[in-house]
């Protein structure tokens, strides 16, 4: 069986096509810069050199005829005909709480997808064009649903629900739905194999551009701290974080800025693009600070310090820690937090191999950082959500 794997974003389209017999990926690329100045195309396929061309792509559905016709063509392709793909796994960001699982898409999956385009509008609106163009170029080919909220829908609603007025969650649906789950889940299961238990207590890191952590109990959910947006947390490349609510009508009446405007300074203009001013690039961080830029310095201390914050919080809400697990760009590439974690959490019994940590960086391999003695596990698991899609569109469609 193959399955394609889409997620889509705003102006990109990331895609990756997998033979389900071995989970090897048979290809995989970016269609980058949709419906804007500079579009380019890539395509990577193991033993083959790497495609790569400048085209401009009005839209999604083009990017996706582009995606489809080079996996088929002649010079470039890796399959014969279309009809080898046997589903479409698709990247959601928001369901809600209508779903915790993989979903077959129909109508009323497109409808409910719709519905969840108030609270995740930055993301869901895309995700549902890249749904649309797969259903109009393969329209008898199962399209499958996965979202990044899903894994969070165990936790209980003294975790998830905000002190307002409960009329705004009856109304409303406000409540922490918490993000970037196909990842958590996927490096908690991978935590759980290395360590050889079920009965574990993680927190996982996922750390990039967006950030979040997760408590994770006997492989569910327990808390999160993306909220009912991305937006909520730790510091992230462009995003804010948790702050105070008061100052949000403090800027927005000091600077004279709409609703609209004061949602695009948090997510957009904020976080360590905001501290520094010049970059949201976690690798100048990391060169900036080794040369003592001050500025780049203090990103880096504010990270560590709300991550050591977000880890014992966790600890402690459940009764304990297994392991820390770090994954996503920043967390299995930028050792050095992953010391200084260490150091501050000494006092649980967290102790980590720094030979092990150093070499554990720009790798696709899972390492077991700690010391022998470690009371508590710090691995680095590289995170792989589109074999997580991969897999639940697989066990969907033949279920």
């Amino acid at each position: 069986m193959k399955i394609l794997v889409i997620n889509a974003g705003s102006s990109s389209i990331k895609y990756q096509l997998f033979d389900m017999e071995t989970e090897h990926v048979i290809a995989k690329g970016m269609c980058d810069r949709i419906g804007i100045a500079g579009g380019n195309f890539k395509l990577k396929a193991p033993g083959r050199e790497d495609y790569k061309i400048d085209i401009q792509m009005a839209n999604h559905k083009e990017a996706v005829k582009l995606v489809l016709d080079t996996l088929v063509s002649k010079e470039h392709g890796v399959i014969s005909d279309l009809k080898e793909i046997s589903a479409v796994g698709h990247r959601v960001l928001h369901g809600g709480e209508k779903f915790s699982g993989a979903v077959l898409v129909d109508d009323s999956v497109i409808e409910a997808i719709t519905e969840c385009c108030e609270l995740g509008p930055l993301h869901n609106p895309h995700n549902l064009t890249g749904i649309r163009a797969c259903e109009a170029m393969m329209p008898n080919v199962p399209q499958v649903a996965v979202f990044d909220t899903g894994f969070h829908q165990t936790m209980p609603d003294y975790v998830y629900l905000y002190a307002l007025p409960y009329e705004y969650y009856e109304k409303y649906k406000i409540r922490r739905y918490g993000f970037h789950g196909t990842s958590h889940r996927y490096v908690s299961m991978r935590a759980a194999a290395m360590l050889g238990r079920q009965d574990l207590k993680l927190v996982t890191c996922h750390l990039g551009n967006g950030s979040s952590i997760s408590a994770v109990m006997n492989g569910k959910c327990f808390d999160t701290t993306m909220g009912l947006t991305p937006l909520e947390g730790i510091i992230m490349g462009t995003r804010c974080g948790s702050i105070d609510p008061a100052i949000v009508p403090l800027i927005m009446k000091k600077e004279h800025l709409t609703p609209d405007e004061m949602d695009v300074v948090m997510n957009k203009k904020s976080g360590i693009l905001g501290v520094t001013q010049v970059t949201s690039d976690n690798r100048d961080i990391e060169q900036g600070a080794k040369e003592g830029n001050v500025r780049y310095q203090l990103v880096e201390s504010m990270l560590c310090h709300q991550l050591v914050k977000y880890i014992g919080g966790f600890a402690a809400a459940m009764g304990g820690l297994d392991a820390v697990v770090f994954t996503g760009g920043i967390g299995e590439n930028n050792p050095q937090y992953r010391t200084r974690i260490a150091d501050k959490l000494a006092f649980m019994g967290v102790k980590i191999d720094e030979e092990k940590n150093q070499k554990a960086k720009h790798t696709s391999e899972e390492f077991d950082l700690s010391t022998p003695d470690a009371k508590v596990k710090m691995l680095m698991i590289p995170t792989n959500e589109e074999l997580m899609i991969a897999r639940d569109t697989k066990a969907l469609v033949e279920g």
